[in-house]
């Protein structure tokens, strides 16, 4: 697959007909959200297109309370093919053994911390779905990671990224949901992540 060549030809598409594109290739096709901020733009885009669409949400058990609640909104407003994947220790139990979330300061701590919450049950649902594809909604603004990619990339685990809205800015995000209002966390917060431009795993990890 010649990825300079795909990437010139879905520059100047559409958030849709990307997504058009990458079902149009035959292959299986899945897609994640957080419920964080802005996440219903690449859901209400997805469940537009194919709302049979596997879409993953890995629910660490560390979500605020508006998560919850904006998730619960989503899934009631739009027709998600939802699969929830949550850590094989609930989140009291760890409190409770390991001492609760800790700091980005103490790296290893953090890593052990991120792989037990996110990245162990993600990886659990590629191993359940077993995806060739995968539609995310990252940005090529939000972290040095994401600017080294394209609209269509490959991963660490021979995945092939679609990532229908790289090209959009904030501005672009806000008026879409403004256009369909879709409601939106006023708080998020994501604990294996702590910034908003550090990397959780899940676009890093092989």
């Amino acid at each position: 697959m010649d990825l300079e060549k795909i990437n010139l030809e879905l520059q100047e598409k559409t958030p849709h007909e990307i997504i058009r594109w990458a079902l149009s290739l035959g292959k299986r096709v899945f897609a994640t959200t957080s419920f964080g901020r802005n996440a219903a733009v690449m859901l209400k885009l997805i469940t537009d297109v194919d709302p049979d669409t596997p879409i993953v949400w890995v629910d660490s058990g560390y979500n605020v309370r508006d998560t919850y609640l904006v998730a619960e909104q989503l899934m009631q407003m739009l027709p998600i093919n939802m699969r929830i994947y949550t850590p094989i220790m609930t989140a009291e139990r760890r409190n409770a053994l390991l001492g609760g979330v800790p700091g980005i300061d103490d790296p290893e701590l953090h890593k052990e911390f991120t792989q037990q919450v996110k990245l162990e049950p993600f990886q659990r649902a590629i191993d359940e779905i077993n995806p060739d594809i995968w539609l995310t909604g990252i940005r090529q603004n939000e972290t040095e990671h994401r600017k080294s990619l394209n609209v269509v990339s490959k991963d660490n685990r021979g995945l092939l990224k679609v990532a229908p809205i790289f090209q959009w800015d904030e501005d672009d995000v806000q008026a879409y949901m403004d256009e369909h209002q879709l409601p939106s966390c006023k708080r998020y917060f994501d604990p294996t992540k702590v910034h908003e431009n550090r990397e959780c795993g899940m676009h890093t990890s092989a």
